[in-house]
């Protein structure tokens, strides 16, 4: 199915129209499944997963903008971010820095656990230098996964404008890195 029939279904979703809502099910769940599947390495999850994907696509279809994004993208987003925040919500809170990386690996010798936590704090060090939305975006696009369109969307800027804060982040924290 081509873009433009996705298109055209989600557009028709966003009319409420049931059977349009069928056959958008029937052509991306396997894709959408798959993305929920690989983040949350566990097939109960990840259908429980996909139902909220879908109950989300019903209550946002009139937020789909065609011009601005691929639909599937556009779908794609949505099932990640509710893996993503499945994850989150099951992973435990650590009260620190220290105690995240000691989760890491428990497997690590002192020294080697001594030595990331220095580097984790170097590398919180450097992103305090970012300015906090850039610090954010950087966060966002490499340790959640999202990419330039929805860091753009999100923080409200061009999609250009985007990757110069990304590409110039990632510069600035590369020279903080090194001295």
């Amino acid at each position: 199915m081509v873009g433009s029939d996705i298109s055209y279904l989600i557009g028709r979703v966003s009319l409420k129209d049931r059977k349009a809502f069928a056959v958008l099910y029937e052509k991306s769940a396997s894709k959408l499944f798959g993305i929920c599947l690989r983040i949350l390495r566990d097939r109960s999850e990840a259908e429980e997963a996909l139902q909220d994907v879908y109950v989300k696509i019903w209550q946002r279809a009139d937020r789909y903008v065609e011009s601005e994004t691929n639909p599937m993208a556009w779908l794609a987003a949505i099932a990640r971010n509710q893996a993503i925040d499945l994850v989150r919500a099951r992973r435990p809170v650590a009260s620190d820095i220290d105690a995240a990386y000691d989760i890491a690996d428990p497997l690590m010798t002192p020294e080697e656990a001594v030595v990331l936590r220095s580097e984790g704090r170097r590398i919180d060090g450097c992103m305090e230098t970012l300015e906090p939305d850039r610090a954010l975006a950087v966060r966002r696009a490499y340790i959640e996964g999202l990419s330039y369109e929805e860091l753009a969307e999100i923080h409200g800027v061009p999609l250009n404008t985007m990757r110069t804060w990304l590409r110039r982040s990632l510069l600035k924290l590369r020279e903080c890195m090194s001295r």
